[in-house]
């Protein structure tokens, strides 16, 4: 930095351009401020570019390869399926670089400044911007840190190997594997695992603890994996991982400290998210953190130095893009005056397998945990005539009640129609409805929402598309 560079004076700053930092962006433009958003790569950050959209596109593309044998069942005719790669990368690379333009177009429309560059504070209210060999200077009223998350893996893991990948590589193969070790509990690893093995490739899914559902979908799930040819490995630790010629060797340690090796072709693995805090000089402004090194924000996002906001992955939290872009809405309109607040209580989580998984609230261990009486519910989808009439028979839908009060405290699904449904959930979890406020409503017919009215009533054993419950013998 040369002395006597020009300073220029920022009314809110936006460090990071993923869904949480445009989302602030825009929200603060909106409300009559003057924003200037500073990103190092590509606007959508690693959700857009790397990581949800890349990714889902891939699950998409086995979901609607599921759908073909029952379109062959109903009568329309293929005369050859043939899965090619390398269209399905080129349509990846179209969607996301149309995604990002939309993005771009919709910061200029706002009238939201995009400064290239890496952002590090100097003070509480300056920050420089370096880019190449140039190095800006600006002046703030309010920063908001969208910096995201860094991906931290197993120590011991070579990815110089073309057959050793992360959960962003894997998604750019132009060739299916023809065994795929999946090594993972988060939801990305199960996507990865559930999409290829319905595509064709022979996967182990190597699962190091509990599945982060609830109990009954958990069984669920495995149930379809086992029916997708998917060979499971519970409670196995990752101990190495080689890669000699076009084999990878995996040694795992079992729960009952068995050593037991395995070979594929392939071999992924999916990192844990970590705060990107490294570069943006948060030390010398002594900023508050919590003891696992995020920041520490209040419900609005604020953080202890009170021109600075936090949102995403550098704070506490799911990491998820949908907690960036509340928190991320919040932080704007709290700086320009508002009160809004973030309560992460009932976020919806989405695994986008085939088919998808969708919850939200508590599940029933944490209920039990909280101190409720728990009452429980669960709906086969295959029991839903929509779901039958659709080839989408495969799934549950679960309630978890509080017996005492009728408070519905969960909502876990899997099935088609799942991704869509969990809103109603979430719905019905912020205003703290009770099982007659699910029932009283009317359903669509036929329809996939049917499966949840189901569930609820089977709190009180009045579904009618389920056999009744055995009665207890008088006297018991």
């Amino acid at each position: 930095m040369v002395v006597g560079e020009i300073t220029e004076d920022k009314d809110v700053v936006v460090i990071g351009g993923g869904p949480g930092g445009y989302h602030a962006a825009i929200r603060a433009a909106g409300l009559g401020r003057s924003v200037t958003l500073v990103e190092k790569e590509e606007l959508g950050g690693t959700c857009l570019n790397k990581g949800c959209i890349p990714s889902k596109i891939f699950t998409h593309f086995a979901q609607e390869y599921k759908k073909l044998g029952h379109l062959s069942e109903m009568g329309i005719e293929f005369p050859e399926t043939k899965l090619n790669m390398s269209t399905l990368q080129n349509y990846r690379d179209k969607k996301i670089t149309q995604l990002r333009k939309g993005v771009e177009a919709l910061c200029k429309t706002n009238g939201v400044e995009i400064v290239k560059g890496t952002a590090s504070f100097l003070s509480e209210t300056r920050i420089g911007v370096e880019n190449g060999h140039d190095f800006s200077l600006f002046n703030f009223k309010h920063a908001i840190i969208a910096a995201g998350g860094e991906f931290h893996y197993p120590a011991g893991i070579d990815f110089d190997s073309e057959r050793i990948l992360n959960e962003r590589e894997i998604f750019t193969l132009d060739e299916l594997p023809v065994e795929l070790a999946v090594y993972g509990a988060d939801y990305i690893s199960l996507e990865i695992a559930s999409s290829f093995a319905v595509l064709g490739t022979k996967v182990t899914l190597i699962i190091p603890e509990d599945l982060p559902v609830d109990p009954s979908i958990s069984k669920e799930l495995l149930r379809l994996f086992k029916k997708q040819k998917m060979t499971v490995l519970k409670k196995s630790i990752l101990q190495e991982v080689t890669c000699s010629g076009d084999r990878v060797r995996t040694v795992l340690k079992k729960e009952n400290d068995e050593i037991i090796s395995i070979e594929s072709s392939h071999f992924v693995v999916s990192g844990t998210v970590k705060p990107n805090l490294g570069k943006l000089g948060l030390d010398r402004l002594g900023i508050e953190l919590t003891g696992d090194g995020y920041i520490q924000t209040d419900r609005r996002g604020q953080t202890s130095i009170g021109s600075l906001w936090a949102i995403g992955d550098v704070t506490e939290g799911p990491s998820l893009a949908v907690k960036a872009i509340k928190q991320g809405k919040a932080a704007a309109e709290a700086i320009t005056g508002g009160q809004p607040e973030v309560d992460l209580r009932h976020i919806p989580t989405v695994i986008q397998l085939t088919p998808p998984v969708a919850y939200a609230g508590l599940n029933e261990r944490e209920a039990e945990e909280e101190g409720y009486k728990v009452s429980t519910s669960a709906f086969p989808v295959k029991a839903n005539g929509y779901a039958s009439v659709t080839g989408s028979s495969d799934g549950q839908v679960k309630i978890v009640c509080d017996r005492e009060t009728d408070l519905i405290l969960g909502v876990h699904m899997i099935g088609a129609g799942a991704v869509e449904l969990i809103q109603s959930g979430v719905l019905g979890l912020e205003m703290a409805a009770r099982d007659e406020d699910f029932i009283f409503p009317h359903y669509a017919h036929p329809g996939f929402g049917e499966s949840l009215l189901e569930a609820v009533e089977g709190l009180k054993g009045t579904p009618v598309h389920l056999a009744p419950r055995k009665k207890e013998p008088a006297g018991r």
